[in-house]
Formats: C-alpha cells, structure tokens, sequence
C-alpha cells in the first residue's frame, strides 16, 4: 500500500507538468493572457520546481520525509484549488509557482522515501520501477486527461482534479508511512547556502525558460544570467564552509551519484522534451483536436509503462550501466524512425514502430538512472542525493528544450508552407543525434552496482 502511494504521488507530479497544455488556449481566452504571457502558465512551475528541489530534498533529510511528503501535497492541494478559483492571469502564474514548490518538495520525499522503505537490490529496484511507471507514464496521459477534462468542464477543471487526489495522499502519507524519527546530532540548517543556492538554480532554469522567446541577449537575460552566475558561485564558497551544508561535499565523492546526474540532464533534455514537439505535430501539422492529441499519447504511455518495468528486469541480468546504455540506444533508433515517419499527410500507424521504441528506451533509462542515483548513499543524505539527481532533470530539460525549439524555429525559416514539419523533424533527429552521443558516456560510467557489467 505504501508503495502504492509512493506511486501515485508521482503520477501527480508528472501529471502536473502535463495536464495544463491542451488547457492554454482556454486559459488563455478566459484569462486574458497576451500570446508572450501565456507560456507562464507552463514556465512558472517549471522555474519553481528546478530552482527549489536542492532544497525541497535537504528539508527532507532534516525535518523528517514523511512529514515533508504530507506538507506538499497539501501545498499541491490548497495551490491546485486556487488555481481553479483563479480570477486573473497574475494569480493564476503565482498559483503554478506554488505548485512548482510543492513539487520540489514532494518529489525528493517521495525518491527518498522509496530509498529508505525498500533495501537497495532488488527490492529497491522493483519499487523504483512501479514508481517510475507512474510518472512516464503520468507525462502522457497528461495530455489525454486534460483534453477531456477541458473539452468536458473547461479549463478550470485541470486544476480541481488536483485537489482531492492530492489531499487524500496527505492522508495516506500520514497514516501509512512509518514516523520520522529523531536525526543524529543537531539539525543545522545551511540557510546561507539555501538561499544562494535556490536563488541561483532559479535564475538559470528561469533563463533557459526566457530567453528563447525574450532573445538571449536581451537585457533581462544578460541580468539574469549573471546573478544566476553569481549566486550559485556564493553558493559553491559558502558550501565549502559550512558546518552543515546544503549538499554535503561527500556525495561529490560518489561516482554513481555524479554518472546519474548527467543521464538525468541527457534524459530530460531528449526524452522529455519530444512530447512538446510531438504535440506540435498532432495540433498544428495534423490539425488533431486537444482530445485527439490526449488520446495520440495513449500508446507511448502504455509503452513507457512497460519498458519501466523491462527495465528493472534488465538490471538483474546485465547491470545498470548496460541497461541505461541498451535505453539510449532504443531511444535513438526510436527518435530516428519517428523523424522518417513525421509527414504532413502521414497515418498515426506509421509512427507507431517509432514510438514504441522510443517508450521502450524511456521507460529503461528513467528507472535505470534512479537506480544509479540511490546506489551507494547513505539513509541520511537519500533526499538531498534524490534533489540533486532531479535539480539535472529540470536544468536539463530547460537547456535541451530551449535548444531544439531554438534549432525547429532555424531549420524551417524560409520555407513557409512546410516549416512547421521541417522544423518538428529537425528537433526529432537532433534527439536520436543526442542519445546516440550519450550511449559512451554511460558506458564510460564507473560501476555503481554489485551486478554483473
């Protein structure tokens, strides 16, 4: 049962993320968001959540992680609910920051949780890969759970579904998981360094997220990145001081730990940033429906379920490191068919050989990489081990998108009647390009497990 908690926390986070896209042409008629505004809906959580999971995973370490767990779901639930209450565009992208926060915090809880209830091996493995089903699959029916939602209730409804799932994961968080019991020694809080070091990954991820739209050297760009530049340097001198750090210099010291945090950046910039070109495709070359993009993602999220599930099942037989390169190279023969497959008057049974071999690659390396990150570190340092891992995810993901939106919106300059699809394709063979490159740097990788490599 707590398992399935665990699970369903993530489901919520994934679909958090998602739900809200097929969401913004309502938000945006019925809110009154300029056309450049309305991206905030999407980037304000995203800003929040990459800035603050460093801290929202330390806080789990130090104030307990069951009750971090509850206190963000109810932050998702309350947050959720004025979001659906929303009467104006500015309360609307506070709402999403809100709910940015609650998501760094309740996604290393939930990690730490899974890494501290079940014992490294295989154990631990099954739990990640039931985990990791929920949210792959969680960041595809996203997309199919808002279409009908909107189509049937309006927009308002992607931020009411929230609030009695996330309540009752308060509750079951609070009668399921065993107490947080006292941490050894005293619970110093590094704020200096939690300051400097939230306040800086906010300001890159919020200029990754900016300055494609905005020109990367606009004013508010070039000042972003140099107190981004600034504050995370603070935070590199302060932690080097500290009693008590943020992000204790001994987990630098774990090359498993520092081998999943760059698979982490890779996967979040490749995988994670194809649904957005994907619905791209659906609505603006297809011309699908909100609902019949939702429904187009059903099959990369039944996919992506299982090969979470393959996953955990390879690493029992051939190691971390060759399961997460093995993911790699699925995703990239994947990415590669799918590119071939993109045409204006194309059929949806012509992309499917590429996109089962990409949800069978992503759904591989999303459990292998957690795997990787919780090998070998110590109960008391799970959680912050857990945002550091996720902190790449988000960071990666902003770096990767901006560059392949940056790459589809140059290719097609010039050719008016098909740059869409030509800069769609772009962006889809630039992702098989990426993780081709990524498959001899994870089998460059230390081993990190006692399983055969």
């Amino acid at each position: 049962m707590s398992l399935l908690v665990l699970a369903l926390a993530q489901l919520v986070i994934a679909l958090d993320y998602n739900i809200v896209y097929v969401a913004l042409p309502g938000i945006g008629a019925g809110l009154g968001f300029s056309p450049h505004d309305l991206q905030w809906v999407v980037s304000a959580y995203v800003v929040t959540t990459g800035g603050f999971l460093l801290l929202g995973g330390r806080t789990a370490d130090l104030l307990g992680r069951r009750r971090t767990f509850v206190a963000a779901a109810l932050v998702y639930a309350g947050s959720s609910l004025v979001g659906g209450l929303s009467p104006s565009a500015g309360v609307l992208v506070a709402v999403r920051a809100a709910q940015g926060i609650g998501g760094s915090l309740l996604f290393p809880a939930t990690l730490a949780l899974i890494n501290t209830l079940y014992e490294e091996g295989p154990a631990r493995n099954r739990a990640l890969a039931v985990w990791g089903a929920a949210g792959a699959g969680g960041l595809c029916f996203g997309s199919l759970l808002g279409g009908v939602l909107v189509e049937a209730f309006g927009w308002r409804s992607v931020f009411f579904v929230n609030v009695p799932v996330a309540a009752a994961l308060a509750w079951a968080g609070r009668r399921l998981f065993p107490a947080d019991g006292p941490r050894p020694g005293p619970r110093r809080f590094d704020v200096s360094g939690a300051l400097a070091g939230t306040g800086g990954i906010t300001l890159l991820v919020f200029v990754l997220v900016h300055a494609p739209e905005a020109g990367w050297t606009s004013l508010s760009a070039l000042v972003g990145a140099v107190l981004a530049a600034a504050l995370l340097t603070v935070f590199a001198v302060v932690e080097t001081r500290a009693r008590d750090p943020l992000v204790p210099a001994r987990l630098f010291a774990r090359p498993g730990l520092l081998g999943a945090m760059a698979v982490t950046a890779l996967y979040s910039a490749t995988f994670s940033s194809l649904p957005y070109f994907m619905t791209l495709y659906f609505q603006n070359v297809r011309g699908y429906s909100a609902l019949a993009t939702g429904l187009a993602f059903l099959v990369p999220a039944v996919v992506t379920a299982l090969g979470t599930q393959a996953g955990e099942r390879a690493v029992a037989r051939v190691g971390v490191r060759r399961m997460l390169a093995g993911g790699l190279v699925l995703g990239a023969g994947g990415a590669a068919a799918l590119g071939l497959a993109l045409m204006g008057d194309g059929s949806y049974p012509s992309l499917l050989p590429g996109i089962v071999l990409l949800g069978l690659g992503q759904g591989a390396a999303w459990t292998g990489m957690w795997i990787a990150a919780a090998s070998g570190v110590p109960a008391e340092d799970q959680g912050v081990a857990s945002g550091l891992a996720s902190t790449t995810l988000q960071v990666g993901g902003a770096v990767g998108l901006a560059l392949l939106v940056a790459l589809s919106s140059g290719v097609g300059r010039g050719l008016s009647d098909h740059a869409p699809l030509t800069g769609i394709r772009a962006a889809v063979f630039a992702t098989a390009a990426g993780l081709g490159c990524g498959v001899p740097l994870v089998l460059a990788l230390r081993r990190t497990e006692p399983v055969p490599v």
